[in-house]
Parts: structure tokens; C-alpha cells; sequence
């Protein structure tokens, strides 16, 4: 019997979905194996987009399956799993009805497959639909408080492309050839679905993908003029390049070969200059101290919930409490590392306030670092620093531009 077209796709959406809600792995974790069977291009952005958009909207998906069965189906049953799959495909990404059926009903068999078909016919003849803006986990509610509905209303499609411009002087030009928009000196926001590949100057390493949240803390630190700096967990490579674009003599610290294989690509490409080491932060020791140094310390990364909604349920107190710590020991490395009247600048793509205005907080007290607030006028407009000094973004900020990821940065000098 001949199967279905997209049946791939499918079935590696829903392993990724699977590694996701079963085993707690990151979706980019999941999508090397679940995407190994599937050759073409067009089927893993499908496979992607299916996990993606099952996982951005799932408390409504479930709300809606439990509404169509008289027993609740346990959260990690196959039959659950393959709805939220065709609800996802059919209110979101607009797939055809008989559609949806063929390829979903394929991945079951006996009375799972019966059931699928009922609850999804069921919810078809009652015309259902989603809301406006996705339902957060309640414990995610919980964590963020009175910022979750603001932040909920960012998550409505995934984000579009950033990048950042080797030559920042060149911004309107980019921004004319790549017909997108500019936010800030150096940087150009184009719509998704272009492979990054076949946009103009990527040949030429004209820019690097980086999110506009990302590409601040780099340019935190200014112009270079020679000085080193120390890019701590520095693959993939956005700010190294940064970094060396403004003439730092960089030395790039990463432990994973295949993300520093990355971040190596990325400097051929753009023909940046850093020095990338393969080591593990905790038990690495610098031949001299730095003028810079640049930790993008590991994370929740709840902050990139847009592009990463997986992080909307995987992520809980156990793994804040395992960051927190991890964070603080770099910290304090990084410290020792640092020049007298060097720069340290923290940053985290999180928005849990434990690994951000905690943790500056906490070095404050328990460093010799002074706090080197940041300004207004080093941000991009629309966005502006608390009265600490610090900043905090967040995917509610600059909604009428298109977002931007969520990130904790602060900012010393050492004593």
C-alpha cells in the first residue's frame, strides 16, 4: 500500500515532538536523528514547523482534545501526541482536512487510529479554533507574573531573520539589497523563509544570522583598538564576530567540537580573525588576563521561546536551580581572568529573573566589580535600561517591529 505524501515529515515531527514531551531534549537536540530519514529541504522545514507550532500552542491543543474525549489521554500517549500534530497543521498551518487525516491516521493503528479519527472529525464538524494569542503553562504564568500575558502575545508566529552586518556602515545599503528593515546601526530584519543560504551577501560574509537582542551585548563593550577579550561559550560564533568586526583580538572558548566547527565556519566565511579554543570553561586556565571578557553564560534560554517554544515546557525549577549554580561558578572565573580596569559583561537569553537580575546582584556583592550601568543611548531605540543599569528584554518589547528574543544583560569594571 502506498503511503501518503509528507509521511516523513510526520513522523519526524513526531519524534521530535516525542524527545521533546517524553525525554525533556531541546527540539534542536530532537531534529539531527528525527530528521535523518528525510531528504528533502521542504519536508524538514514541514517537520520543524509541525513540531514547532504543536508545541506554541499546545495548552489550547490539549484543551481542545480533552473537550472532544470522555477520559483524559495521559500527556505522553501516542494517540495525544498525533492530535496536537494535526490540530497544529490544520489551525495553524492551514493544511487541508483530508490531509491532515491521511498522514496523521497513518503514523497509528487499531484503536488509537479510530480514536485520532473520532476526536479529530469530532472537533472539525464543530468549526473549533484557537485564540488570538497562545496559553501559557500555568507554571510558566507563575514564574513570570504580570509580564506572561505581554510576553504570551509575542509568541504568536515565529520570528523573523536577523542579521548582523560585518560592515555597520553599510546598513541602509543591506537594508535596500535584502528589502528588509533596520532597528539599530548594523543590523537588518528580513521575512522567514528564505534559506539564509540564498539571501545576498551570505556567499560574501556580509552578515551572520543573530537575533537583535543577541547582537547588543557585543556592542556593549566598544571599539576594540587591538585590546583582548574573551568570548566565553562562544559558539556558534555571533558575538566572536562581533567582537573581532570591532577590533578585539578574540579569543573564542567553547567546549562543544561541533559548535566551535561552526563558529570556524562562520569566521572563513565573513574573514574575521579570532583564536577558537575547544575547553570546558570549568577547568580551562587563560595564559594572561583580559582586557574583555564576554560570558553568554549557559542557560534556560526561556528567552528564545519565539523560535524555541519547547522551552515553554520543559523548563522548571530544577533546571533554573542547575543554571544558577553553573553560572555562578563562571562568574567567578571569569573575574579572576579579568584586568584591573577590565569590562566583564553578563548575559543570558533568559527570562527567569534567578539567572539574570539575581545573579547580578549576587556578583555585585561578591566581587570586586563596580556596576558600569548601561544607557539609553547605547540601545537600540525603543528600548531603554532599568534604573539599576541593567537590561532586560523581553519578546513583548518592540511588538510593532517584530519582536526580539528575551536576554538579562549587565555590565563591570573591575576595581
Amino acid at each position: 500500500m502506498a503511503q501518503p505524501s509528507g509521511i516523513h515529515a510526520r513522523r519526524a515531527a513526531l519524534k521530535m515532538l516525542d524527545a521533546v514531551m517524553r525525554r525533556g531534549e531541546t527540539l534542536e537536540q530532537a531534529a539531527p536523528s528525527a530528521l535523518r530519514d528525510v531528504r528533502d529541504g521542504k519536508d524538514q522545514a514541514l517537520a520543524r514547523a509541525i513540531a514547532g507550532e504543536s508545541l506554541r500552542w499546545l495548552t489550547d491543543i490539549d484543551a481542545l482534545i480533552d473537550s472532544a474525549t470522555k477520559k483524559r489521554l495521559p500527556d505522553d500517549a501516542k494517540p495525544r501526541m498525533v492530535l496536537r500534530m494535526m490540530l497544529a497543521q490544520a489551525l495553524r498551518l492551514e493544511t487541508p482536512p483530508h490531509a491532515v487525516l491521511a498522514t496523521g491516521l497513518d503514523l497509528l493503528s487499531g484503536g488509537p487510529r479510530r480514536l485520532a479519527h473520532g476526536v479529530f472529525s469530532t472537533l472539525t464538524k464543530r468549526e473549533v479554533t484557537l485564540p488570538e494569542v497562545p496559553t501559557l503553562p500555568e507554571r510558566v504564568v507563575e514564574r513570570w507574573g504580570e509580564r506572561a500575558a505581554p510576553i504570551a502575545a509575542g509568541l504568536v508566529h515565529p520570528p523573523e531573520v536577523d542579521l548582523a552586518l560585518l560592515r555597520p556602515e553599510e546598513t541602509a545599503e543591506w537594508q535596500a539589497k535584502l528589502g528588509g528593515i533596520s532597528l539599530a546601526t548594523g543590523h537588518v530584519r528580513v521575512p522567514r523563509g528564505t534559506p539564509v543560504e540564498q539571501l545576498a551577501g551570505y556567499d560574501d560574509g556580509a552578515w551572520w544570522v543573530q537575533d537583535l537582542a543577541a547582537q547588543i551585548a557585543p556592542s556593549l563593550l566598544g571599539a576594540g583598538e587591538g585590546r583582548h577579550a574573551l568570548d566565553l561559550c562562544a559558539a556558534p560564533g555571533g558575538k566572536t564576530m562581533a567582537l573581532a568586526a570591532a577590533g578585539f583580538e578574540v579569543t573564542a572558548l567553547d567546549m562543544s567540537k561541533r559548535r566551535l566547527d561552526v563558529l570556524k565556519a562562520n569566521l572563513k566565511r565573513t574573514g574575521l580573525k579570532a583564536s577558537p579554543v575547544r575547553a570546558d570553561a570549568m577547568a580551562w586556565e587563560p595564559k594572561h588576563q583580559f582586557d574583555v571578557i564576554l560570558l553568554d553564560a549557559p542557560c534556560t534560554a526561556t528567552g528564545t521561546c519565539r523560535r524555541h517554544p519547547d522551552v515553554l515546557h520543559r523548563i522548571g525549577p530544577r533546571q533554573i536551580g542547575e543554571m544558577i549554580e553553573l553560572q555562578q561558578s563562571l562568574l567567578l572565573r571569569a573575574v579572576a581572568w579579568l584586568k584591573p580596569g577590565g569590562t566583564l559583561l553578563y548575559a543570558v537569553c533568559s527570562l527567569e529573573a534567578e539567572e539574570g537580575e539575581e545573579q547580578a546582584a549576587w556578583l555585585s556583592e561578591n566581587s570586586d566589580l563596580a556596576l558600569a550601568p548601561i544607557t539609553a543611548e547605547e540601545l537600540p531605540a525603543g528600548l531603554k535600561p532599568s534604573a539599576e543599569g541593567w537590561l532586560r528584554t523581553d519578546p513583548a518589547m518592540l511588538a510593532d517591529q517584530g519582536g526580539l528574543d528575551g536576554f538579562f544583560i549587565a555590565r563591570w569594571k573591575k576595581r
